[in-house]
């Protein structure tokens, strides 16, 4: 008996699935805070960018 109980147990995959999930959700996530991180140093230089301009052209 005990040794069914172990064989089951042992075969028993579907904990294997969620833990899978939860490492492409890990990975998407590093992913995203990577690009948005790199993206959001672009946004800063555009926006300084158009600032500087945007005081130049108003001054007189």
């Amino acid at each position: 008996m005990l040794r069914n109980i172990m064989s089951k147990f042992l075969k028993d995959e579907s904990g294997a699935t969620a833990i899978e999930y939860g490492l492409i959700a890990a990975l998407v996530s590093v992913a995203a805070i990577g690009a948005l991180g790199t993206m959001g140093d672009s946004l800063v230089t555009i926006f300084g960018t158009v600032s500087t301009e945007l005081s130049t052209a108003v001054a007189p």
